[in-house]
């Protein structure tokens, strides 16, 4: 009788702790993914104004390509999934004003946008995640500059 009480105590004793339980909570979303999204958003945003504007290409494509590259090493870090396709988290290309300037005063509020999102990411961030969020930082200030 005392090995059934003991394996009854037992069973209590695991099945309080949770290890019964089938559903455990998802984690919590790693607090970069909205600089995440926000570096894919970019780089969908320039390519599709490149793409609808060539003579711009020149200009927009490394910048496209420099949030292509913070996407990734924030992929990694964060290790959320890759972007789903290349016009970003939703795969819908973003939809570009038919004129240039209209086209790059629209990059240029999503950079501002996203330049203090990447500073508040920045001055949020532990220690060991800030040098990369200040190279985001410092990138999306000449990103600006060249818009």
């Amino acid at each position: 009788m005392a090995g059934a009480t003991a394996g009854l105590a037992a069973t209590g004793v695991l099945s309080a702790c949770g290890l019964f339980d089938g559903d455990d909570p998802p984690p919590a979303p790693d607090p970069l993914a909205p600089l995440l999204a926000d570096a894919r958003g970019l780089a969908a945003r320039h390519e599709a104004a490149a793409a609808a504007h060539p003579a711009l290409a020149d200009r927009l494509t490394p910048i496209a390509q420099a949030h292509r590259a913070h996407e990734a090493e924030l992929v990694r870090v964060t290790r959320e999934s890759p972007s789903p396709s290349p016009s970003g988290a939703t795969g819908v290309a973003p939809q570009v004003p038919a004129e240039a300037d209209a086209a790059l005063a629209e990059l240029r509020t999503a950079e501002e946008a996203g330049h203090k999102l990447a500073q508040d990411a920045c001055l949020a961030a532990p220690a060991e995640r800030a040098a990369l969020l200040g190279s985001i930082t410092a990138a999306r200030a000449t990103h600006l500059e060249v818009l």
